[in-house]
């Protein structure tokens, strides 16, 4: 029962990434477009992330629930020493929620709506940034609970140079994601040329950012090379997000968006695939040399038993109201 647990753990972190990652990169999209196509960007992925914009957070709930309830020594440590990113984090889903709802449905449109459409934008690029900030810190061996003062202890943990290069590249992945999704909303042919052109940009600055990710993780001591490369695992890994994305280009040059989507999901799979299969089972690892274990630091037996048919009897019940949510918001109405 125990890697039913950690299986459902990975998916949500997975699923949050890509379908919460492109509802970031929708605001990230409308930050850096001009202002002739920013109200049709507006309106595209009003479309695209309607009936998810909400939904998406129950990916990041499960995740949480999950070291919460089975994992309460890496919950706490996570949750003591990296409180400051996690709260940002926190304060921009929420401004960035509240700024969504008000700007779709103040009944006054006023100077109001370029406020909540700047909150919205801005809190679009910071959230990620943060949530890429907490990812690294969980590998950089800069978490220390022997740390002696609160700048060692509770902000160089995670604020250095691979944890901005990881939130770059989160920042950059939501974006490319985002770009890739809304194709398939828009209806006019120049404005889908035009997204068409946005995702390419996005491609390349997502391998720029992913090589910043390289150089610092290199310049820092951090083994993210022999991570991803040193096993059969992640040298496969990397091979099929790299056909991934011809078979991307081959679907975007015949306007295939429903195969563009699967294949910028699975590029994101792979990614994840390669950067975290060496390492596991280890989740956490600290400044002293250890390491926190999804193997050593679980819960009783029997919570964790709990834990997975909960997890696995949920499923039953909330899946198919969620697929049934999508289909709701893109029927065809007559």
């Amino acid at each position: 029962m125990l890697y039913v647990v950690v299986a459902y753990l990975w998916i949500s972190l997975y699923l949050y990434l890509i379908l919460g990652g492109a509802d970031f990169g929708v605001g990230i999209i409308e930050l850096f477009t001009g202002k002739n196509n920013k109200l049709r960007v507006k309106n595209t992925a009003y479309k695209s992330i309607g009936p998810i914009w909400e939904a998406n957070h129950m990916w990041l709930i499960i995740a949480i629930v999950v070291l919460f309830v089975g994992f309460p020594i890496i919950y706490s440590t996570l949750s003591i020493y990296l409180h400051i990113p996690l709260l940002l984090l926190l304060l921009g889903i929420i401004a960035r929620g509240t700024a969504f709802t008000f700007r779709h449905y103040d009944a006054i449109d006023d100077e109001w709506q370029q406020v909540y459409n700047r909150i919205f934008r801005i809190s679009s690029l910071i959230t990620p940034f943060f949530l890429g900030i907490i990812a690294a810190s969980t590998v950089s061996r800069q978490i220390d609970p022997g740390a002696s003062n609160f700048l060692a202890a509770y902000v160089l943990s995670w604020w250095n140079l691979f944890g901005i290069a990881v939130g770059l590249f989160t920042v950059a992945i939501s974006a490319y994601l985002a770009s890739i999704y809304i194709i398939g909303e828009a209806e006019e042919k120049g404005f889908v040329d035009y997204l068409m052109r946005k995702a390419k940009i996005y491609f390349f600055v997502v391998l720029g950012a992913g090589s910043l990710v390289f150089a610092t993780a290199y310049w820092t001591g951090i083994p993210l090379f022999e991570w991803v490369f040193g096993g059969f695992i992640g040298q496969v890994a990397v091979l099929l997000a790299t056909v991934s994305i011809g078979v991307l280009f081959w679907a975007a040059a015949h306007h295939k968006s429903t195969l563009m989507r699967i294949s910028a999901a699975f590029q994101v799979m792979m990614i994840l695939i390669a950067a975290t299969y060496n390492h596991f089972p280890e989740l956490v690892l600290l400044a002293d040399g250890s390491a926190l274990s999804l193997l050593d630091q679980q819960s009783s037996e029997k919570t964790i038993t709990v834990l997975a048919w909960g997890l696995l009897l949920g499923s039953i019940f909330i899946l198919p109201f969620l697929f049934y949510l999508l289909y709701s918001f893109h029927k065809k109405k007559p």
